[in-house]
């Protein structure tokens, strides 16, 4: 396999206070983590999520164990949730092909032991963004695909943050340990999004911020309410966020992101919402 991995670990809000810019980058932010015929992955000690791309292209790319899981085969110990960024491709799993198009997502339980990537198309590559969460029981692989997603439509005009909600793998469709997974996506002249700000103590969470339209960003707000910091993202990276810290974000443009969360708390709404102006 082709493969690259990165290992994060845990950090102290205490201690994030006196990061500077390359340091919050580099303990929080993920840059490219799609990358053309490879499988990459990132380890985060914060609820022990693995974050994933892979790009494959002529040949197809095995979703295979690193040695930092200690485990005979990538599942063995572990949940998986995929969603396709990019073109026509499909996911096999224990030899069953699942054709995933733009935004749709599939789930996979802990046991399967072959995990594999294959784009129709190497000149339009399939992009499959992947997040996963160590499992304790199986639960079958479920495809989910636009029409299945449960839609919510949030925010408005007025606030800048006008969004639809697609909760892809998430208890309402498809059993799962604990991963949870979805696509948000904001309406042309809105930019801000999970307005207002919110913590939750009991699962941690990724954001990966995609159709960032070329020569724009989005800056990630971070940290305790009250001890604030930010991280400009470019288009197809991702950022960490631990379950003490907030997790907004304000565009140059409208834009989509995928979030997966992990953790014991499976309820969507159970959140601790902070008012704008009450954030430092």
């Amino acid at each position: 396999m082709k493969a690259l991995f990165e290992e994060r670990y845990g950090t102290s809000p205490e201690d994030v206070k006196h990061y500077d810019t390359e340091k919050l980058r580099s303990e929080f932010l993920i840059e490219e983590i799609l990358v053309k015929g490879m499988v990459k992955m990132l380890y985060t000690h914060n609820d022990r999520m693995l974050v994933g791309g892979a790009i494959p292209l002529a040949s197809p790319l095995k979703l295979e164990a690193i040695d930092a899981l200690k485990a005979e085969y990538f599942c063995q110990r572990r949940e998986l949730g995929i969603i396709n960024v990019g073109g026509s491709g499909s996911v096999v799993v224990d030899g069953q092909a699942y054709e995933l198009q733009y935004k749709e997502a599939l789930y996979v339980g802990q046991g399967v032991k072959q995990v594999e990537f294959m784009s129709k198309d190497a000149t339009v590559p399939a992009k499959f963004y992947f997040n996963s969460a160590p499992a304790h029981c199986s639960y079958p692989t479920v495809q989910i695909s636009r029409a299945d997603a449960n839609v919510l439509d949030l925010g408005s005009v007025e606030t800048s943050n006008k969004r639809i909600v697609n909760q892809l793998i998430i208890s309402k469709n498809v059993q799962t340990c604990q991963l949870q997974m979805g696509l948000t996506e904001l309406k042309t002249g809105s930019v801000w999004n999970s307005m207002p700000p919110h913590t939750h103590a009991r699962r941690m969470e990724v954001y990966f911020y995609f159709e960032v339209p070329e020569n724009q960003s989005v800056c990630h707000f971070m940290g305790k309410p009250d001890e604030t910091r930010h991280i400009w993202i470019k288009n197809e990276e991702a950022v960490i966020s631990p379950s003490w810290s907030i997790h907004a974000g304000a565009g140059t443009s409208n834009y989509s992101f995928i979030w997966g969360m992990c953790g014991e708390n499976m309820d969507y709404g159970d959140m601790d919402t902070i008012l704008p102006n009450q954030l430092l």
